[in-house]
Formats: C-alpha cells, sequence, structure tokens
C-alpha cells in the first residue's frame, strides 16, 4: 500500500512573494519617520544587504543593528509604526501574482509556509497578510521585560539554518523529510541548502548566480514579477 505524503509548499519571502526586501524596506521606514540617521543608518543598511546580496552576511550582527531603533522605542510604538508599515509599503507591493500563486497551493490541499530569514517582528504581520499560517522566521529573543533584547533566539532560518528549522518544524508535526513532498520557491543563493533538500525547486524571480544553477540543473524557473 501506497501511503500519501504531506505535501509542502515553502515559500522564501522576499523578491519571492513580495518584490522587494522587507528588512531593508523596514530600515528605510525607520529612517523617514526619523527614528534614525539618514546618512549613519542608510550607509549601514546598504553595507549588511550588500553582504545579503553576496552571500557573506553575518546575521547576528545585522538583527543587532537592524532591530536597536525598534528596541530603544518600545513594544507599543514599535507596533504602532509597523502597522504604518503594512498600510503605507508592504500592503500596496502585494502583487496579485504571488497572491494566486499562493492561492494555487492553498486550493490544491497544500501545507503553506513561509520560511524567511528576516525577522519575527517585520514578517509574523506580513504572513498573515498574505494568507499564510504557517511562519518560519529570525525568532528575536525576548528579556525578562518582554521586549527585544537584539539578539537572536535559536537557530536562524538564514542559508544552512533554514535547513535546520524545517527540520525542527516536521519534528514538531512528528514527520521527517521522508514523510513529506515540498516544493520551495526562492530567488536567493542563499537558499542552495534548503532548495537543494526539497523535492521541487523552484527559483523564482533568481538572482543571476541562482538562475545560473537553475539553468545548470534543470530546476523550474519562475519569474513572478515579470516587468510590464
Amino acid at each position: 500500500m501506497t501511503i500519501s505524503k504531506t505535501r509542502l509548499a515553502l515559500f522564501d519571502l522576499d523578491h519571492t512573494l513580495l518584490p522587494l526586501d522587507s528588512d531593508y524596506a523596514w530600515g528605510v521606514f525607520t529612517q523617514d519617520i526619523g527614528w534614525t540617521d539618514p546618512v549613519v543608518f542608510k550607509e549601514r543598511n546598504d553595507e549588511f544587504y550588500e553582504h545579503y546580496k553576496a552571500g557573506t552576511l553575518d546575521v547576528h550582527d545585522y538583527v543587532r543593528f537592524a532591530t536597536e531603533a525598534v528596541r530603544l522605542r518600545g513594544a507599543a510604538q514599535a507596533q504602532a509604526a509597523h502597522a504604518r508599515f503594512m498600510d503605507t509599503v508592504i500592503r500596496p507591493a502585494i502583487r496579485p501574482e504571488a497572491l494566486e500563486l499562493l492561492r494555487q497551493h492553498e486550493a490544491a490541499g497544500d501545507q503553506m509556509v513561509l520560511v524567511t530569514a528576516t525577522n519575527d517582528f517585520i514578517t509574523a504581520p506580513i504572513a498573515s497578510a498574505l494568507g499564510i499560517q504557517e511562519l518560519i522566521a529570525v525568532q528575536l529573543e525576548r528579556g525578562a521585560d518582554g521586549w527585544l533584547t537584539g539578539e537572536i533566539a535559536g537557530v536562524p532560518s538564514f542559508r544552512e539554518g533554514k535547513v535546520e528549522r524545517m527540520a525542527q518544524w516536521l519534528a514538531g508535526r512528528g514527520l521527517g523529510w521522508c514523510d513529506v513532498e515540498a516544493t520551495f520557491y526562492s530567488d536567493s543563493i542563499n537558499d542552495l541548502a534548503l532548495l537543494e533538500k526539497v523535492d521541487h525547486p523552484v527559483a523564482t524571480n533568481p538572482d543571476a548566480r541562482l538562475r545560473a544553477i537553475a539553468h545548470e540543473r534543470g530546476w523550474r524557473i519562475l519569474d513572478l514579477f515579470k516587468e510590464k
């Protein structure tokens, strides 16, 4: 008797389901609302972003930098600002092509999981807006006061860490990789480890290096956000 496997549809977020980098965009937003120095912050934010694209980012250093303004403002101000960020930056950027892709997997009965290297403060409301119930993101450590410390809790869902965090997610449901048939959509060479792990890798709006690998290996290439 053939036992049917659980079908998973895994999605990266930035430049995959969104035509922008939500982490970077949040940094720009904090500049725009006066929380950060427009010159100093932009220079460092740009530097970290270049390291991310090159695959050389120190994710711990980046999270300390990226969460500093939020930590200093406190939970109430931070959450109010994020609501404005959602209304002015994220929701206008959600494209119908991305929503259609999600609805196709939903209609097929696939379990959808957002697997992102962006932190959970930024991405939890985005996952909800996209209609994705399961989120694997960089978990921000909370201190005794319940607010952010600037450190990462557990394994960051970045590069090879995405594979480890997915394995933890599966184990928590009594599953292993052998029990699932997984598709993963990503734009980034940083996600190569998880793309290699799944049954159906999809290079989605891929960067140049990932596009080359996808061509070489015969992976599906999906240009979701074609210029009009």
